[in-house]
């Protein structure tokens, strides 16, 4: 999307605003209806991120995949869940929360560990490669599959292994 520098500067810092305030809704919120909601926020966030970057496939299948599918089975799962247990449980700091922060750390050092390793001019060229071969959609996605299976592969994976263990926290609280 080509906007001018203040403009594009302002709608980032915007999706990043909404994006963080969206993330920690997820994590804070109690009633898990609400949480589910955040999520998807955040999902489209993370999809109008990808259309400020000129990788309108990549927003395509963020917004098909994850906001239209992943997000629609949570929301299912948790509105099949009894609602009553979670108003009544107030215990303030439990052995799983201390399980959870651990997990959650760690997942936070990881990622900034990764972040802090990507070659981003990596993702620039592929940004503006995107731009240069718009016009054939095969070569957009053989590009993004060489990137996703060579440069960005660890990256690409963690967040394969973050997802799976969302949804396995999710079949388990859907069954208690």
């Amino acid at each position: 999307m080509d906007l001018p520098g203040s403009i594009h500067d302002f709608i980032l810092l915007s999706l990043g605003l909404v994006l963080i305030l969206g993330g920690l809704s997820v994590v804070l919120l109690t009633n898990p209806i609400y949480s589910a909601f955040s999520l998807g926020l955040v999902l489209v966030c993370i999809s109008l991120f990808y259309i400020l970057s000129n990788s309108h496939f990549v927003a395509a299948a963020q917004l098909l995949i994850y906001v239209g599918a992943i997000n629609v089975l949570i929301l299912f799962a948790v509105m099949f869940m009894n609602g009553a247990e979670y108003s009544k449980d107030w215990s303030l700091w439990t052995m799983g929360d201390g399980v959870t922060s651990l997990i959650c750390t760690s997942i936070f050092v990881s990622l900034i560990t990764i972040i802090s390793d990507t070659s981003w001019y990596a993702i620039i060229w592929t940004t503006r490669t995107n731009q240069i071969l718009e016009q054939d959609l095969t070569n957009n996605g053989q590009q993004i599959g060489i990137h996703l299976s060579t440069d960005f592969f660890l990256p690409f994976e963690f967040i394969s292994i973050i997802l799976l263990v969302t949804l396995i926290g999710a079949i388990t609280v859907a069954r208690q």
